[in-house]
């Protein structure tokens, strides 16, 4: 889909990116992480040519991105900041529908486009479509972002910092919201970040840069169990490598399934990750408890030693 081929870009003379060789296939959702100065948001700009590369290639769907117009290739990818970006006299439905009418699509095609996304992104469509930006809090003006970008049905997603601004607990609700919205349409993401945590909890791929290169690429679980020199653990976090080892398997992977007799202990869910398992045990001073399945139905036990078990 994308295909980074020993791509530099320099600014004054000083090298931003350097050497960069990255292929992303369809589908996949693809976090650039790395420390301020790094390379990764010019990497994601380069990708729509709000950056123009200075060596190597990069291609989309096996074309050169020179070979599209700027923005004729713009129209196949949706992009989303950290900013929002929304026009502040536009209601919500005319900021998303914005590129499609840019596009030409019919009234009702629009309409309905928007109603989808509305539906999608969990804001009932009755209750916003007609409000203004101000009218909105800042997750809910993420939320309309994000839709906008995905209004013309993009090939690809960028995502440059979308959630850094917002609280932490609205900034994790968004985070579960586009693992759902990727799960449910397969986009290709590309996403930029600077928070290992957030890399972590989306990314099918985890690209760390450092000086523009690529220091490594891999599964988040190939980041935290083979980190490949000293600056990934140290960007990982040494002492916390165990914990998110632990975000990334559920209590339905370690429980010792079988018939539960009902008690009065509060049950574990078995999509709950084993690090909200093992807080949820160590604030409750037990060794294990009961789990429950998507019906509420007690299914399993989930001891402490079992957290310390090599995950299958």
């Amino acid at each position: 889909m994308i295909e980074f081929q020993q791509v530099g870009k320099s600014f004054h003379g000083q090298a931003v990116v350097d050497d960069f060789s990255l292929a992303i296939a369809p589908g996949e959702f693809v976090v650039l992480i790395g420390r301020s100065g790094s390379g990764k948001s010019t990497t994601l700009k380069m990708v729509n040519r709000l950056v123009e590369h200075d060596r190597g290639r990069i291609l989309f769907a096996g074309q050169e991105i020179r070979a599209f117009q700027p923005e004729d290739l713009r129209r196949r990818m949706g992009y989303a900041i950290q900013s929002t970006g929304l026009f502040p006299h536009w209601t919500v439905e005319r900021n998303i529908a914005c590129v499609p009418e840019l596009l030409k699509w019919p009234a009702a095609r629009i309409r309905d486009r928007v109603t989808e996304l509305l539906e999608l992104l969990q804001l009932p469509p009755d209750v916003y479509r007609r409000r203004y930006p101000h009218e909105l809090s800042g997750g809910q003006q993420q939320r309309v972002g994000v839709a906008r970008a995905l209004a013309a049905d993009p090939d690809v997603l960028l995502m440059d910092e979308p959630f850094g601004a917002l609280d932490p607990i609205t900034r994790e609700a968004l985070q579960l919201e586009m693992r759902r919205i990727h799960r449910l349409s397969g986009k290709t993401i590309v996403l930029v970040t600077h928070d290992i945590e957030e890399a972590l909890r989306l990314g099918s791929r985890v690209v760390l840069l450092d000086h523009g290169r690529i220091v490594q690429a891999g599964t988040p679980r190939q980041l935290l169990a083979e980190p490949a020199s000293d600056l990934v653990r140290d960007f990982i976090g040494r002492a916390d490598l165990g914990l998110r080892l632990l975000a990334l398997d559920t209590v339905a992977s370690r429980m010792r399934p079988g018939p539960i007799e009902p008690n009065n202990a509060p049950a574990l869910r078995d999509t709950d990750s084993l690090r909200e398992a093992l807080s949820t045990l160590i604030a409750r001073g037990t060794s294990q408890l009961p789990v429950a399945d998507a019906t509420g139905t007690l299914c399993g036990l989930l001891h402490l030693s079992d957290l310390v078990q090599p995950s299958a």
